[in-house]
């Protein structure tokens, strides 16, 4: 069964970043590299191959691997790589309940968010002050953050927040208001340590659990009610 057409939805998102490596790397990256290569012009070896390894750490965080969206049209697919925090039950701010996967991204894991469900941005929401660690409960409404709500073709309502970390300070969020998210796409980062959240309907049924390492994109997080 293929996914909901947008024509209808609004207009498509063009999906990014595409690159295989984010170009936020070739920014940050170019002062250790440039650093390394004085240092190895005034023979200090060892500084200048500590220096080429933070820029090749660089790199690496900001990879941007392909993924193949796993699931069928009533998956929710993880937006993020990482480990579960958490996942289950929680009441929202208006008294209501619904259900949460918390991913917390290690510097290690791949940090370009990706649409959990197929659907249209209805809001863009940006709020907090903190940089607490990622892993810290205070973390979920102290940090900056932003939290993208999608509305589905079929009525359900799915967020995403993008939290901060310790050492992460900008989220960099790619949509309008009014686009058209397929599931999967690739819509923005954080940099440097954080955490990703999804937040769905009540009637959602999690296939996660605490402790469960998940890939952007590919791992099925949740099922929607009326899956084929």
């Amino acid at each position: 069964m293929s996914e909901p057409t947008a024509s209808s939805e609004g207009p498509v998102f063009a999906e990014r970043p595409t690159e295989f490596i984010v170009k936020d790397a070739f920014v940050l990256g170019a002062v250790p590299l440039a650093l390394a290569g004085v240092a190895g012009a005034f023979g200090s070896l060892w500084l200048g191959a500590a220096l080429l390894g933070c820029t090749l750490f660089v790199a690496a965080f900001f990879r941007n691997p392909p993924r193949l969206v796993g699931g069928d049209e009533r998956s929710v697919v993880a937006p993020a790589d990482g480990r579960v925090l958490e996942a289950g039950e929680i009441e929202l701010p208006d008294g209501t309940k619904a259900k949460r996967v918390g991913i917390f991204l290690s510097v290690f894991n791949v940090h370009v968010n990706r649409a959990p469900i197929a659907g249209r941005v209805v809001s863009i929401e940006r709020g907090g002050k903190s940089y607490l660690a990622a892993f810290d409960r205070r973390a979920e409404t102290a940090n900056v953050r932003c939290t993208l709500t999608l509305d589905s073709a079929t009525g359900e309502r799915v967020r995403v927040v993008q939290i901060t970390g310790l050492i992460a300070r900008r989220i960099v969020c790619h949509p309008l208001v009014g686009d058209w998210l397929r599931r999967g796409d690739r819509y923005g980062l954080i940099r440097f340590g954080s955490r990703t959240d999804v937040v769905l309907p009540l009637s959602a049924e999690l296939r996660v659990r605490r402790g469960d390492r998940v890939r952007g994109g590919s791992s099925v997080v949740a099922q929607l009610p009326g899956a084929a």
